[in-house]
């Protein structure tokens, strides 16, 4: 049987990490594309490949905009280059790509939803509202306008006094990134002043200067945990495995200095998962939401991404009640990089989804598994004194990666924010997560899962403090070499090697999040009886 070709469109690092999957996991059926990229995931796809017998289909798109990406996805299935497409970036959606393809007569093609679908995602007010019509329980929230403190005051301080704090979000899509935590009533003022500034900076250039809506959210400290569900065209759904994000740019709690940003890494499966959990989000959740898309009639084959908080009962690990704080319409970056990792049949749920036959097929999930992503993004310093991601971060600056080592390691280097110097043939940065670093590793019987992640995390964190994987500031291009190839090569003594290593941080402009994973020792010490097979 001939190889089906599916594209991911988009040029990020779960685009890269979907056409990976299909290629290496359903190499007999079928065949990984990617529409987009970034121009340096060529030759890292290469350099990962070397001698083994897979194929990953690149199909680069010069420019961002809507027509590009709609005639570059519409040559490749005239060509017969790519056989279905899955619309991975809200962006493109909320431009209607899906419109476009639509109109051309090849929607029937297409995971992703239309334009006239994109609230849901791109205004959050009217996603909530919509979503509370339709029985899905949400968290508590208030809409004010950003200039308004007395309100905003009111608010915040019922929401502080009754729930423990607030947290503060831009009504419109934000790409995962702005919200904003309140738990002290003197951080009001503070928080609403970034705001302002954002709003006169960004938002109101964006959605007109007479939009100031503010969307306040009461917090909740129950667990935080996302799904990734597939709906086809006739409403049937399947829930795929969970992951958790961090989307905290270090350890800790959220704070005025440790702001939410674009994620940081993910773990899957979620500690939490257990049958009855994805019972609970399939019956409170994704049911009635799509029910109530096929009300509005905007149903279609697509991806929901719900961002939630789950109570868990404190003595069995159950859950126990849900809230949704955001539905998203794309998958998760990097949540959807564990995701696919752990999914033996991504292929054939795809086409099950445009088909319309999801209900007569089910994850095949390597449930033995734990799959770990970090983010490496660009960390302080820089000829101007930048402070790093999220703040402000440098651009095309040489990347070093040491890919024999990594492989010997069963690290895989995942692309994100990288380009490809022609003039030197090289790697360089371009943009804030420069890549991620992941690693799958099998939980044999005896073992706590907590010791398998805590491993995993170790194995990451020790490759990027030897330096396998870095970006070279360019004041110390000229002087700073690649010790580990340089000693590999024999080149250098051991001796010669520590040396340099202990010159890394200052010949490093890479900085990664150190704690993802340990929430499983922490699930583990709590619930020791939690037994692996809860999860199967």
């Amino acid at each position: 049987m001939a190889k089906k070709t599916i594209g991911f469109v988009g040029p990020d690092g779960r685009t890269c990490m979907c056409a990976y999957t299909l290629s290496t996991v359903e190499s007999e059926m079928f065949v990984g594309a990617i529409i987009k990229g970034m121009t340096g995931m060529g030759p890292v796809l290469d350099a990962v490949r070397g001698k083994k017998k897979w194929t990953v289909k690149i199909f680069p798109v010069q420019g961002k905009s809507v027509a590009e990406y709609t005639s570059a996805i519409l040559t490749a299935f005239k060509n017969g280059e790519i056989d279905y497409v899955v619309i991975m970036p809200e962006d493109l959606i909320y431009e209607g790509v899906v419109n476009k393809l639509i109109e051309a007569g090849d929607g029937d093609r297409v995971i992703g939803l239309t334009k006239e679908a994109s609230f849901i995602e791109g205004d959050k007010v009217k996603a909530k509202t919509w979503m509370q019509r339709a029985g899905v329980p949400v968290a508590p929230f208030e809409v004010a306008d950003a200039r308004d403190l007395q309100k905003i005051k009111a608010i915040v301080t019922d929401f502080i006094r009754n729930h423990g704090g607030a947290v503060f979000k831009y009504p419109y899509s934000a790409g995962g990134k702005g919200s904003r935590p309140v738990f002290r009533i003197e951080d009001i003022l503070d928080v609403r002043n970034i705001l302002l500034k954002d709003y006169s900076e960004n938002y109101r250039t964006r959605h007109g200067d007479d939009k100031w809506p503010v969307l306040i959210e009461a917090w909740k400290s129950e667990i935080e945990i996302s799904f990734t569900a597939l709906i086809d065209k006739k409403g049937n759904f399947c829930i795929l495995p969970t992951a958790m994000d961090y989307p905290l740019r270090f350890e800790g709690p959220p704070s005025q200095t440790n702001p939410v940003t674009g994620g940081m890494g993910a773990i899957g499966m979620h500690p939490a998962e257990t049958p009855d959990l994805i019972k609970l989000v399939g019956d409170k959740v994704i049911k009635p939401f799509v029910e109530e898309m096929k009300k509005g009639d905007i149903l279609r084959p697509c991806i929901l991404y719900p961002g939630c908080r789950v109570s868990i009962d404190p003595e069995t690990g159950k859950p126990v009640g849900i809230l949704v704080y955001e539905m998203n319409i794309r998958a998760g970056e990097p949540e959807m990089q564990v995701v696919a990792r752990r999914l033996k049949n991504l292929g054939q749920l795809i086409v099950a989804a445009i088909d319309g036959n999801l209900d007569s097929i089910e994850p095949d999930v390597r449930k033995d598994q734990i799959s770990i992503c970090l983010a490496l993004v660009t960390g302080p310093g820089g000829p101007h004194g930048q402070k790093g991601y999220p703040d402000s971060y440098t651009k095309y600056e040489p990347v070093l990666i040491n890919f024999k080592s990594l492989g010997k390691r069963g690290i895989l280097i995942v692309p994100s924010n990288m380009s490809w110097d022609e003039n030197n043939q090289r790697l360089i940065s371009d943009g804030s997560r420069v890549c991620y670093l992941s690693k799958n590793a099998t939980v044999k019987p005896g073992q706590k899962r907590g010791e398998v992640a805590e491993a995993l995390r170790a194995s990451l964190l020790q490759a990027f403090d030897h330096g396998l994987v870095r970006v070279v500031p360019r004041e110390a291009e000229e002087t700073f070499e690649p010790a580990e190839i340089l000693f590999e090569q024999g080149n250098i003594t051991e001796d010669e090697f520590n040396k340099a290593k202990a010159t890394f941080e200052k010949a490093n402009r890479l900085d990664i999040r150190r704690d993802p994973g340990r929430i499983y020792e922490e699930w583990d010490e709590l619930f020791p009886d939690w037994p692996l097979t809860a999860q199967l």
